[in-house]
């Protein structure tokens, strides 16, 4: 009978429940050992704390200048969103849009750029951007990011525009469009759910970058969260106790971004993949 409750529905429940469970294991950890003093975390990780030590916060926030670091991960992730956005899918579609020889070998270049491990050009980066003069700036790392951003990004913008009917922009060039208005007022309203998840695949990679930041931004007063964060664990000293609490003030504001719209990734990949 359709939609009967089957042994094996009940076992791949009970496997999934399990599955979960441990991996939310490290976010127990993590939570839980924020809120215990350094003797206890070393003493037994594992069990609760006797005594909630929301004090780990509040010397965080003072110890790091936590709002100065969180504006500079938001307005970082932000911005680099935004150029990603334009840039990928504005190519993406002209790309579709102008088939031919050029075009082709173009998306292959992009597409193999997919593949190049960041730390091939790790020091060929940090010389270009010191003769750019872009070094220890956030214009400059913003910059970097729309390198290493739009490749995947116009990827997916890429399957989706050919989902996106022609014939709808031919009719507006008969009204009178111009290309920038067809491509802002007529296709890039269609390509939302692709874009949302653009934008949530570079958010959770940007905010959370470390390297990149680390090399670009020596200025104290650039650091984005992670690096920021970093200070805890220095190569002999650990604080536990204040690194962990830095963490879950650093990994809150993207996973309530992350809960906020992940019904749009499937969503966004599957129509992006229809051809």
């Amino acid at each position: 009978m359709r939609g009967k409750y089957t042994k094996k529905t009940f076992a791949l429940e009970i496997f999934a429940i399990l599955l979960a469970l441990v991996f939310l294991v490290p976010f127990y950890f993590v939570i839980v050992n924020s809120l215990k003093s350094f003797p206890e975390i070393l003493v037994d990780a594992a069990a609760l704390p006797s005594k909630l030590l929301f004090s780990n916060y509040r010397e965080v926030w003072d110890i790091l200048n936590f709002p100065r670091v969180f504006v500079n991960s938001i307005v970082i992730t932000v911005f680099s969103n935004i150029g990603i956005v334009i840039i990928s899918s504005m190519a993406a579609w002209k790309m579709v849009r102008s088939p031919g020889n050029f075009s082709k070998i173009l998306f292959v270049f992009f597409v193999s750029a997919m593949v190049i491990p960041f730390q091939t050009v790790m020091i060929p980066l940090v010389k270009l951007g010191g003769l750019l003069g872009i070094m220890n700036s956030i214009p400059g790392i913003i910059v970097m990011y729309f390198g290493f951003g739009v490749p995947l990004s116009l990827f997916l913008y890429h399957g989706f525009v050919k989902s996106v009917p022609i014939e709808i922009e031919e009719a507006a060039k008969i009204d009178g469009c111009s290309q920038f208005r067809v491509f802002w007022k007529i296709v890039f309203p269609l390509l939302k759910p692709i874009t949302v998840t653009v934008i949530i695949l570079n958010t959770l990679w940007i905010w959370n970058d470390y390297l990149l930041p680390l090399l670009v931004l020596q200025d104290a007063s650039l650091r984005t969260i992670p690096l920021a964060t970093s200070s805890f664990f220095a190569q002999y000293t650990k604080q536990w106790d204040m690194g962990l609490a830095a963490l879950v003030m650093g990994i809150t504001p993207i996973i309530i971004f992350f809960l906020f719209l992940q019904k749009h990734i499937i969503k966004g990949i599957a129509s992006g993949s229809i051809k």
